[in-house]
């Protein structure tokens, strides 16, 4: 969650240079192939087995493809912050696939953990005045990379059961990153010619790349494989507590001492949401 709250930052650098498809096109293609070569080298390669190969395709279809197209071109229209904070409204939305697909169950020290962290997410992003100003169309883009991450992350989660973390996060970025080259081709890459990124441009490329779609996914499915999806998913509710610091670090947003408050209530939640009563 700490290099996810960093990936925001790091794709409104991006965004400088280049258009939300060219960054998810090039992050994608990063991943997959620092992915690829560590399974070759260390003989990991998984062959995706017939039976498996539309749960793959559907789950590349949520996530990469439509996560990132609501995540990236809401995030160029809202700022860091609240595009964090809507993303981690995940937690509100999985207890309820999680109970339909795993039959997974909350106490009542869980369902007042689940609240009281989103309500610390909503202090993290509203401003002094309680008001929060965005753009209607971001928003909904960002909703749309929301129910994305979700049905995502439950199809993950089956198919932890039968592959590694890293084959699946390898085989899911390879597919979105075919899914989007022929938008990347069309829209963006008579462009994509004419430009010369700086170097900061270039080392935010390899973090997202490495960081944003590498490790963070690997050590997420690995998550999956040992939590329930709720408790996992509760973890997004730290995203943006790491993007509203780095916000302010290196873009300049506000930070005032309700966020500071909604980060100590989101973390009071998260403890919340893990625990279970004792027999006693």
């Amino acid at each position: 969650m700490f290099f996810w709250g960093l990936s925001f930052i790091w794709s409104k650098i991006v965004f400088e240079t280049y258009t939300p498809i060219t960054t998810i096109t090039i992050r994608l293609s990063i991943s997959f192939t620092i992915l690829f070569l560590y399974l070759i080298v260390t003989k990991q390669v998984e062959i995706i087995k017939k039976k498996h190969r539309s749960l793959f395709f559907a789950s590349a279809i949520f996530n990469p493809f439509l996560y990132f197209l609501g995540e990236y071109y809401g995030l160029s229209m809202v700022s860091a912050s609240i595009s964090a904070i809507i993303i981690s409204t995940i937690p509100i939305l999985t207890p309820f696939v999680a109970r339909k697909l795993f039959r997974e169950k909350l106490n009542i020290l869980n369902i007042i953990g689940l609240v009281v962290s989103f309500v610390g997410v909503l202090l993290i992003i509203l401003k002094k005045d309680l008001t929060l100003n965005s753009s209607g169309l971001g928003l909904s883009l960002l909703v749309l990379a929301l129910f994305s991450a979700v049905i995502y992350s439950a199809m993950v989660k089956k198919l932890t059961d039968e592959y590694s973390p890293i084959s699946i996060i390898a085989w899911q970025n390879l597919i979105g990153f075919v899914l989007f080259l022929p938008l990347f081709l069309y829209y963006d890459f008579s462009d994509f010619l004419k430009i010369t990124p700086n170097l900061i441009t270039l080392i935010s490329l390899f973090m997202l790349g490495v960081f944003g779609s590498s490790i963070c996914y690997v050590l997420y499915a690995f998550v999956l494989k040992r939590l329930e999806l709720t408790k996992a998913n509760i973890y997004n509710n730290l995203t943006p507590i790491f993007t509203a610091i780095a916000s302010y670090f290196f873009l300049g947003e506000s930070f005032s001492a309700i966020k500071i408050t909604g980060m100590v209530i989101v973390i009071t939640g998260i403890i919340l949401s893990q625990l279970k009563f004792s027999k006693k």
